[in-house]
């Protein structure tokens, strides 16, 4: 694969690479890694998959790929997950990434999982974290984790050694990309100068986009009605989407085009098919779509009307996340150990 193809794998459908020169110059490597980082807390959800769909795109430019099952960050923030399930959402989380990645069309079984008890309480990590924040002021570190740690006037100190210990991961795993969402850029912005700081290279950004929710602004975990969940059944995709937030013409916050642009399209170019519309000749009879830009000019130029896109997009995403649905029906247990709370 040449290096233009590579460069093209590896940044589209972001939000921003830091920076282009270096993502230039390390693609030029023989082999190039790349890691991302899950805390296990809540349940997965489509906004992950459209992260986790990336990990294919890695794939085929031949980098390798290490996921991060970040347990005892976990529990640092805030105590979203609490100490005695952290074993089981990490294995929940290895199987829904699992699934993510094979329902992208990649193998999931070329990406190392690791996690972060199996290197963050070494000796050696362990005097690098206190060094380092020997040398960070507070105020600096809550700025940085200031999309990501929960927030609170009197912070509890794990939520400040969060961002530290990310920080410090990078280089543990021997990372020369670091995947993230958006969310996470004040984090490894920082940790680029604490690389700087230290005379080392600092890793290559990638930043995935964060999906609107389906009732317009920013998805909410706690709202289900604003995401799809990876365990969502045809009915309740569709239910769903009937309900989202797409007014005619307009796609800020649209949280319906940009399943469609960030999971599905990419997901249907892989395998070399065409996003399609059934309408009745009455209202114009059946659209087809090879790019997603041509979907979305006709959206805009109303051409395309909300309902007949809500429609064929709860088609498209109910097949996407089938196969991981499927899984977990399979393994009852793994969901039902992990949110004792939600499955008891």
């Amino acid at each position: 694969m040449d290096h233009a193809e590579r460069k093209r794998l590896v940044a589209r459908n972001t939000a921003e690479v830091v920076t282009d020169e270096e993502l230039d110059g390390l693609l030029a490597d023989d082999d190039p890694t790349v890691y991302i980082g899950y805390a296990p807390t809540g349940e997965m959800h489509i906004g992950h998959f459209t992260t986790i769909r990336k990990l294919a795109d890695f794939l085929r430019a031949d980098l390798d790929v290490t996921v991060l099952i970040a347990d005892l960050h976990a529990h640092l923030d805030d105590e979203k997950s609490p100490f005695d399930l952290l074993d089981a959402r990490s294995a929940y989380y290895r199987e829904a990434i699992e699934g993510m990645v094979e329902a992208a069309g990649a193998d999931p079984d070329d990406i190392e999982f690791v996690r972060g008890r199996e290197f963050e309480l070494d000796a050696d990590y362990s005097l690098e974290l206190l060094r380092m924040a020997a040398d960070t002021t507070i105020s600096r570190v809550q700025r940085a984790g200031s999309e990501v740690v929960r927030q609170a006037e009197n912070p509890n100190l794990g939520g400040l050694l969060y961002p530290l210990m990310q920080t410090l991961d990078v280089d543990a795993l021997d990372a020369d990309i670091a995947y993230g969402g958006i969310d996470q850029r004040g984090i490894y912005m920082l940790s680029r100068e604490l690389f700087d700081d230290r005379d080392e290279e600092p890793p290559v950004c990638v930043f995935a986009p964060l999906l609107s929710g389906l009732t317009g602004g920013k998805m909410s975990a706690s709202d289900a009605s604003s995401k799809v969940n990876l365990t969502d059944d045809s009915d309740t995709v569709a239910e769903k989407l009937q309900g989202a937030y797409c007014p005619q013409g307009e796609t800020e916050d649209n949280g319906v085009l940009e399943y469609l642009e960030y999971l599905v399209f990419p997901i249907l170019d892989q395998r070399g098919e065409a996003f399609e519309i059934e309408r009745p000749e009455e209202y114009g009879g059946d659209l087809v779509y090879e790019s997603y830009d041509d979907l979305e000019a006709d959206f805009v130029s109303e051409e395309l009307h909300p309902q007949d896109l809500k429609n064929a997009a709860a088609e498209h995403i109910s097949l996407a996340i089938d196969p991981i649905r499927e899984r977990f029906e399979e393994r009852p247990d793994l969901l039902a150990e992990a949110y004792p709370e939600t499955y008891d």
